[in-house]
């Protein structure tokens, strides 16, 4: 049965695959800082606390929004990152 986690899983695929021609044009220096990208402070600390409000069910529709908007960026920047490590991963070590 088709449902929203394999709807979900589709569209990261297909992400996935179309972001694989950006990530062979990083030189090592492009894929180490990708690689190393973390959120700031300030913008942790909203994902934190946004994360407990939906973990207790108390998120407002705007909140919700939000949320959702953090978490498909995330997705979106792990899956760089995994392109990342990945090509640093096949480098020859010096």
């Amino acid at each position: 049965m088709y449902n929203r986690h394999m709807e979900h899983l589709t569209a990261s695929t297909i992400l996935d695959k179309m972001l694989e021609p950006v990530a062979r044009c990083w030189t090592p220096a492009v894929a180490q800082e990708i690689a190393a990208l973390r959120a700031d402070p300030l913008t942790q600390a909203r994902i934190d606390e946004l994360a407990a409000k939906c973990n207790e069910g108390l998120l407002t529709d705007a909140e919700q929004r939000e949320y959702e908007a953090y978490v498909d960026a995330l997705e979106l920047i792990g899956l760089l990152q995994a392109k990342a490590r990945a090509l640093l991963a096949h480098l020859p070590h010096a």
